[in-house]
């Protein structure tokens, strides 16, 4: 397993350096993240290791980020609809959805937004042989990239339920894409569901919502690893900088934390990567000089990620101490 893992993880540094990091520029101004990358990782098996636990996951999170963070952040969504599949108790579901999920052949997103409080309301009832859906769900990456959503919803009874939705615009279900600052080329869409039906066999899981919400704060440290990459590539440019050496110690530190944070230390340990990936890249751009100024410079695009990755995925306690970092009393 070890060889495997190893092996995993330099074919991954190989595809972020030769193949993602090469093309990211292109990638940047592109409406879209190129179907030929996507395809590259499903065929040499991160379609399926992206299922992974957090320790084998976080470091390919962090190479891939640091070579396309729009194609990293594509990638990355396919863990949730191949994990659903993976765990389901609901007959059938495994045998219908794990081996096309771990292949690639088909491609996941999530759209977990409109279960949250105070977010879109999504709301499911059930209705003659499937489910309605009404609401709304923000943040659902890959729209046109990916071929089904595992989306929660609220039923009337308290209980999240989660289906393996087809991601195929239509009369009951509207996809608005919008630009974002940086990994724009993800596709990131607002989907709103009008009465939305979906057949009954698509219900992949239910729980209630504090179990939920306890599960899914557990793995809110594997989105840190975005940050992460984005770091480690800044100083990997910085080359042979005075101040790479302390850099490289923080971030050594910064990937042990991601890696065995739990519940209660996770929103530490994401504010630190965020935090230091905002920092990298302003030494980087610093470093590069007047140059940090053009659109075609690498310095100015990393900056542009490392601001998006400070609210990306962010909650309230990783917010509060990404303030306590940036905003410190004078």
């Amino acid at each position: 397993m070890l060889r495997y893992l190893r092996q995993m993880m330099n074919t991954a540094a190989r595809i972020a350096d030769e193949v993602l990091f090469a093309q990211a520029a292109a990638v940047d101004r592109a409406d879209r993240v190129p179907a030929s990358q996507v395809d590259l990782l499903a065929r040499e098996g991160f379609y399926e290791a992206v299922g992974g636990p957090v320790e084998q996951v976080g470091p390919l999170v962090a190479a891939f980020a640091g070579g396309c963070l729009a194609t990293a952040f594509v990638w990355l969504q396919h863990r949730g609809p191949l994990r659903a599949a993976d765990s389901s108790s609901f007959p059938g579901v495994r045998e219908k959805w794990r081996t096309s999920l771990a292949t690639g052949e088909v491609r996941g997103g999530i759209a977990h937004s409109g279960a949250r409080p105070g977010a879109g309301g999504l709301t499911a009832y059930e209705s003659a042989g499937g489910w309605r859906l009404t609401g709304e769900a923000a943040w659902v990456t890959g729209w046109g990239l990916i071929d089904v959503v595992h989306v929660a919803a609220v039923g009337d009874d308290g209980q999240i339920r989660f289906f393996l939705m087809d991601a195929v615009a239509s009369d009951t279900l509207r996809a608005e894409v919008v630009a974002l600052s940086a990994a724009s080329a993800s596709r990131t869409a607002t989907i709103s569901f009008a009465d939305h039906f979906v057949p009954g066999d698509r219900l992949v899981a239910a729980e209630p919502y504090a179990e939920w919400a306890a599960r899914e704060a557990s793995g809110w440290a594997l989105n840190g690893f975005l940050a992460l990459g984005v770091a480690e590539r800044c100083v990997r440019l910085l080359a042979d900088a005075p101040v790479v050496p302390q850099l490289e110690a923080e971030l050594a530190a910064c990937r042990t934390g991601l890696l065995t944070a739990d519940a209660t230390t996770t929103p530490a340990a994401r504010a630190t990567a965020s935090e230091l990936a905002m920092r990298c890249a302003a030494v980087l751009a610093v470093h590069t000089g007047s140059r940090s100024v053009r659109l075609d410079s690498t310095a100015q695009r990393l900056v542009r990620e490392a601001a998006f990755l400070l609210v990306f995925g962010s909650r309230p306690a990783i917010r509060d101490e990404l303030l306590s970092r940036v905003v410190r009393p004078r």
